[in-house]
């Protein structure tokens, strides 16, 4: 029973925190859709925490304890993190002291990448639980695995600091009742603590807007007379077609890791105005690009929806959509490569050809 009424109080605890933080910040935050990462963030980060546990009560005693923790952690995608690290935790109660070390790693899938972000966590790792019982002068310890889930939040103060609450349960197999006389153990614990991130969030850089060339115009024939002999005009040839690709700035056409289209398009509005006039416009081929930060995957999904969004666009303009391909390119086709290992370094290098780097909309059009 004290158990139960433990876990109450430290879930209610956490829960009032969590309301506290997430009323202040609510203009500014939302659950994960699948694009809201404005504030993703890949930079590795440092935890250190103020632990509180109530170990199974075969140990001793049912009583909690306090600890601390260090954990570091990193970003693996939009949604995923890993943290792993040690900690520990001592309780004392009527003669009898229990210690407890960990060392563990767990998965956090991010229901957000805003400011105040929840999280589910699952994990594992090596549990070392020791007992002394002076009164009967009692000692005896044992190392072994163990698994564990919970909840939690993050909330960010600044681009470098921020916090971190959870509150988890990890179960103990002790493999062998020899020691402590049961082979299984529960154990309650809530930490509460502070995040320092390595790397700055990297700010949106300006992209400069490519400008088409205007098409050229083919001269005019002039047609020579010698008196008396009217002489026919020479026939001319129409020039051969050629083709005209644009190249609209992902940042001019959406929000960062968006798929939905700011507003107005001025640029799109002309591109629909000259391919519902010319005649031998065909074969157009909407590309969507990003760059090679993110999975493959996430970033083929990504390009594709951009692609589908223009189109969409200029169908609804007029243009004929049999006349118009949506492809996604993903990664492909970069202006330059970098192997900075510093990130500071790597983002200054990429800095050229953002544009290219930085989702992209590329238009080919036949022109005369």
């Amino acid at each position: 029973m004290k158990n139960i009424k433990s876990i109450k109080n430290i879930s209610a605890a956490v829960a009032l925190l969590g309301c506290a933080v997430s009323a202040s910040v609510f203009a500014q935050s939302s659950m994960f859709d699948g694009t809201n990462n404005s504030n993703y963030n890949p930079s590795w980060y440092v935890l250190g925490s103020i632990d509180r546990i109530t170990p199974d009560s075969r140990f001793g005693s049912d009583h909690r304890g306090n600890g601390y923790g260090l954990r570091f952690g990193k970003p693996l995608s939009p949604v995923w993190d890993i943290q792993f690290g040690p900690g520990t935790a001592r309780q004392r109660f009527n003669g009898v002291r229990y210690q407890q070390n960990t060392f563990g790693v767990d998965a956090l899938f991010m229901f957000s990448r805003q400011s105040f972000r929840p999280f589910v966590f699952v994990g594992g790792g090596i549990e070392n639980d020791k007992v002394n019982i002076y009164s009967r002068r009692f000692q005896t310890q044992r190392t072994s695995p163990y698994v564990n889930g919970g909840v939690g939040f993050q909330f960010d103060f600044s681009d470098r600091w921020g916090m971190q609450a959870d509150v988890g349960r990890a179960h103990s197999y002790l493999r062998s009742g020899n020691n402590f006389g049961f082979d299984r153990a529960n154990t309650n614990k809530a930490t509460i603590g502070l995040v320092y991130k390595f790397d700055r969030p990297a700010a949106p850089l300006p992209v400069a807007r490519s400008t088409a060339p205007e098409p050229s115009v083919a001269p005019s024939t002039t047609v020579v007379v010698t008196p008396p002999v009217a002489v026919a005009p020479a026939p001319t040839s129409a020039p051969p077609p050629r083709f005209e690709r644009i190249t609209l700035s992902a940042t001019e056409l959406f929000e960062f890791d968006r798929a939905d289209l700011r507003m107005p398009q001025a640029k799109l509005d002309e591109i629909a105005t000259a391919l519902r006039t010319s005649t031998q416009s065909a074969n157009i081929t909407i590309s969507g690009y990003t760059d090679r930060l993110g999975s493959d995957a996430y970033n083929m999904k990504l390009s594709q929806r951009r692609a589908d969004a223009v189109k969409t666009y200029l169908v609804n303009k007029g243009v004929d959509s049999g006349r118009m391909t949506a492809v996604a390119r993903g990664e492909s086709n970069p202006v330059v490569v970098c192997t900075n290992k510093n990130r500071a370094a790597l983002i200054k290098c990429l800095e050229p050809n953002r544009r290219v780097e930085v989702e992209q909309i590329v238009i080919e059009r036949r022109i005369q």
